[in-house]
């Protein structure tokens, strides 16, 4: 990575890398891989965190360490530490020592990178509109170079477009399973009312208790109730001999 660097070429190339590997991800979660690979190879440091913004909080989604139990769950506000604050502000931030003695600094104790001394903040913007914020950290004194700053804010362009996509591609497959799963809950229902007598609520609260005792979604129980019936329809029609 350090062969991008070399000269206006290079800076061609990296562009050009990045968008092979973001035309190659596959899903939200990738792209963010990708980013957070991307941007930890083109400016060598010790942690790299992806912030989306969804609503009005910035989600912990992506990070070069691995923390599982704050993937998806840190949650900040708009405004709230350097990363909040660059979202409202859409400028990057480069604190070079004692970043955490910023006064717009906020700890969370989940993440050790809160120790490290040096911080970059860079805003992932799509048609001007903010989408997530992109932090490079080190964990010694680094001085962030103006051409460092200027390769993470124009990585911060192009991919603010393509989280934006892939964002909305999982909501669009996530709508897509949850009507897949309205309408299989449906028809397992009707299957209930008609082989056992029983009204739609009664028949939903089945669906709904089988589930907690199974410990299985009830998409996987109503799955199981309409093969079921498939079978037993087969057995009772075979068809034209």
């Amino acid at each position: 990575m350090d062969s991008y660097l070399a000269g206006e070429d290079s800076h061609v190339d990296a562009l050009h890398e990045i968008g092979v590997r973001l035309a190659n991800a596959d899903g939200f979660h990738d792209v963010l891989a990708r980013v957070v690979e991307f941007a930890s190879g083109l400016v060598k440091c010790d942690s790299c965190l992806v912030y989306v913004l969804e609503g009005e909080e910035l989600v912990l989604r992506a990070s070069k360490n691995p923390h599982p139990d704050v993937v998806d769950r840190l949650k900040l506000r708009v405004g709230q530490g350097i990363t909040g604050w660059v979202a409202e502000h859409r400028e990057p931030v480069a604190v070079a020592e004692k970043a955490s003695q910023d006064p717009r600094f906020q700890f969370f104790h989940e993440l050790p990178e809160d120790s490290f001394e040096a911080f970059l903040s860079v805003p992932l913007m799509c048609r001007g509109g903010v989408v997530g914020v992109i932090n490079l950290q080190h964990k010694q004194h680094h001085v962030y170079r103006r051409r460092e700053i200027r390769l993470i804010s124009t990585i911060g362009f192009l991919v603010g477009a393509e989280i934006e996509l892939a964002r909305l591609e999982d909501a669009n497959l996530s709508l897509a399973d949850q009507l897949e799963t309205r309408k299989v809950v449906e028809r397992a229902k009707g299957i209930l009312q008609r082989d056992l007598g029983l009204s739609e609520e009664q028949a939903y609260l089945t669906l709904q208790r089988q589930s907690r005792q199974k410990r299985k979604p009830m998409k996987e129980i109503a799955e199981a109730i309409v093969l079921s019936d498939d079978v037993k329809g087969n057995f009772r029609d075979p068809g034209p001999s």
